[in-house]
């Protein structure tokens, strides 16, 4: 059994990533997150590497799974937006580095990260570099897996999660808040239709795991409000932000 430590975003693909991870023996020790600047500024950054809506409510996962969660702001931009990667000064992927470093010093025996990429070779290459510099094995059991069958098996595996951002024509405000289970007749047209990625690879929606099997208490929405990030009439860039949410024993 190898110790892990899990970098994610409180999404469906490092959630069933985590789960094909214990599937193949490997122990979740630690959970790791890297969030905006908390100012009272928009959660949206556009980041080129992390998925940063959501994350004032990613610190539950941590609660969920009973493991120690570990945060850093994010204090670098996408300075370096080659395919490939080398260290770069006030690249925000210095902070990805910084944020697996300090997980390491806490626990020595952390020998691999897991990782819910799919295709994204930018991220892959990115998260990559880190571990290889930190000595860490990258666990990405999600890699070039067919998107339409992922996304089905997700949700037969009992990955609960919901849409939290959208940006793809066809999606739209109506659609936040609501599940993968609901929302997969609509995500499987619009891929037929448009050429939609169904794991939404292309940025046309991020989600939160409310509940997947790994976790010992489910999240709860209580309340969140709609925002809108970029107006267009056929494809506005929408998200959720949450006003209130709380933990419920399962």
């Amino acid at each position: 059994m190898v110790d892990m430590g899990r970098a994610g975003s409180g999404g469906k693909d490092s959630s069933y990533n985590m789960m094909k991870c214990v599937e193949n023996g490997h122990e979740i020790v630690a959970l790791a997150h890297a969030h905006p600047p908390r100012t009272g500024a928009a959660e949206e950054l556009d980041s080129f590497l992390f998925q940063t809506v959501g994350s004032s409510v990613v610190r539950l996962v941590g609660e969920c799974m009973q493991v120690p969660y570990y945060e850093r702001e994010i204090r670098g931009t996408a300075v370096s937006q080659t395919l490939d990667y080398a260290e770069t000064l006030d690249d925000e992927t210095e902070d990805l580095f910084a944020l697996l470093s300090e997980v390491q010093r806490m626990h020595p025996d952390v020998s691999a990260v897991s990782v819910g990429a799919i295709f994204s070779s930018y991220q892959g290459n990115r998260v990559q570099h880190v571990c290889k510099r930190l000595g860490l094995e990258m666990l990405a059991y999600l890699w070039h897996r067919d998107q339409t069958e992922l996304l089905h098996e997700m949700i037969h595996q009992g990955v609960h999660a919901m849409l939290i951002k959208v940006a793809a024509l066809g999606l739209g405000p109506d659609d936040l808040g609501k599940t993968l289970e609901e929302m997969e007749p609509k995500l499987m047209s619009l891929h037929k239709k448009f050429g939609l990625h169904p794991c939404g690879e292309g940025g046309e929606y991020e989600t939160l795991t409310l509940d997947c099997p790994l976790f010992k208490k489910r999240i709860v929405v209580d309340e969140s409000v709609v925002v809108t990030h970029s107006k267009d009439d056929y494809a506005p860039v929408v998200y959720l932000n949450f006003k209130n949410v709380h933990l419920e024993a399962k």
